[in-house]
């Protein structure tokens, strides 16, 4: 069996700004996400979405797939890194932001 390397093992990350200002340019644009998704790629950011493979041949296939379901308008990047890479990536935080409050059981008047 083969050593497993950190250098073999690639992430695919595709960047994207679409446009969202009409009809279809948002449907375009849920349609290229759900093309991501169903190719196996999960979101890291917003407009950023990642996805691990086997290997550069693997990851060409996918870059590949990326690229047929580009909508007309916007852009669209990938890059892929190493795992080794990936792995140094590091994450900061500022002050995260807190979810709404949650509404009152009943109305109150007064």
């Amino acid at each position: 069996m083969p050593e497993l390397s950190g250098y073999r093992f690639m992430w695919v990350l595709a960047m994207f700004d679409l446009p969202t200002d009409t009809k279809q340019a948002r449907r375009h644009y849920a349609q290229f996400r759900k093309a991501l998704l169903k190719d196996g790629f999960v979101m890291m950011q917003f407009s950023v979405y990642i996805r691990h493979c086997a290997s550069r041949e693997n990851a060409a296939v996918h870059i590949e797939r990326v690229e047929r379901h580009v909508p007309p308008d916007g852009e669209v990047r990938v890059i892929t890194i190493t795992d080794k890479q990936f792995e140094r990536m590091r994450i900061f935080w500022g002050n995260r932001r807190l979810p709404p409050e949650s509404p009152p059981a009943q109305l109150e008047l007064f």
